[in-house]
């Protein structure tokens, strides 16, 4: 796609029908209106306006410090530069943490703006996914590995290669999609792992670190950029297009819309096995 205006926006329903066609899918940060309007005329069909800004843009070491006042900024700044995309918005730590809290939380971020809230977890969060679906809220259930419990399960590493935990984690997307989930984000899974939660769900699923068989593929803007900011390891999932591009930054996004929708990327330098 062309940086021209959409023929229609992209909703839950149109990722829907790419999956049943075999149509991969590109997945961005965003976190103001310029780069949303560049990413957006892209080709690029969803924007996610993740808690990393912690990371990539207020310098905190995790994205903890994240606060819902944080994300709804930010939420209203990406809306204001969209251009037909489907906009997903990560509730922050402990933003979620009751239902009554889960349903204040997402719907400042829907009035913000997103078309979707994501919450990081695994089967227990079936009821929230539940309870914001019945009322009207999209859910995306965020699982493998979930930064907001980076403390808990001891850093940045690769989930799912022990076969047990394979199989639950296998289990809790059943459960997840059977709850209301409309996408399933995994982080950081082996190849074979990601291939067959795809193929076991109706739902979407977008990977990062998952391999190339998701529906979807997402990436840190700033990453595909080659912007890691020095405190950060470049995470092996990661691919910098910039040097592939002939049309500076927006060329850039071009090239990696490109690359997922062809399946070019990821290249099994960027998978786990």
């Amino acid at each position: 796609m062309s940086s021209q205006a959409r023929k229609s926006p992209v909703s839950l329903n149109s990722l829907r029908q790419k999956k049943r066609r075999g149509e991969r899918f590109a997945s961005l940060t965003a976190y103001d209106a310029l780069f949303a309007e560049l990413i957006s005329t892209s080709g690029v069909d969803v924007l996610l306006v993740g808690d990393s800004l912690g990371m990539v843009l207020h310098g905190h070491d995790s994205t903890l410090p994240v606060t819902l006042d944080d994300m709804v900024y930010h939420m209203n700044c990406v809306r204001r530069g969209n251009q037909g995309a489907l906009i997903m918005a990560d509730l922050p730590f402990m933003s979620y943490a009751s239902e009554s809290q889960s349903l204040e939380s997402a719907a400042a971020l829907m009035r913000a703006g997103a078309h979707i809230v994501k919450l990081e977890g695994g089967a227990w969060l079936a009821e929230s996914t539940r309870l914001l679906t019945e009322r009207g809220i999209p859910v995306c259930a965020h699982m493998g590995l979930t930064p907001q419990s980076i403390n808990r399960i001891g850093g940045y590493r690769v989930q799912g290669r022990d076969p047990s935990e394979a199989q639950s984690m296998i289990n809790e997307a059943l459960i997840l999609q059977d709850s209301g989930a409309s996408i399933i984000l995994l982080e950081c899974v082996p190849v074979d792992l990601g291939q067959e939660i795809t193929e076991r769900l109706e739902v979407s699923v977008i990977g990062i670190g998952a391999g190339p068989h998701t529906d979807g593929q997402i990436m840190v803007m700033h990453d595909m950029l080659g912007l890691t900011p020095s405190s950060i390891r470049v995470p092996k999932f990661v691919k910098n297009f910039l040097p592939e591009s002939d049309d500076g930054i927006p060329g850039a996004f071009r090239a990696y819309a490109e690359a997922v929708r062809t399946g070019v990327f990821p290249g099994p330098e960027h998978c786990f096995t």
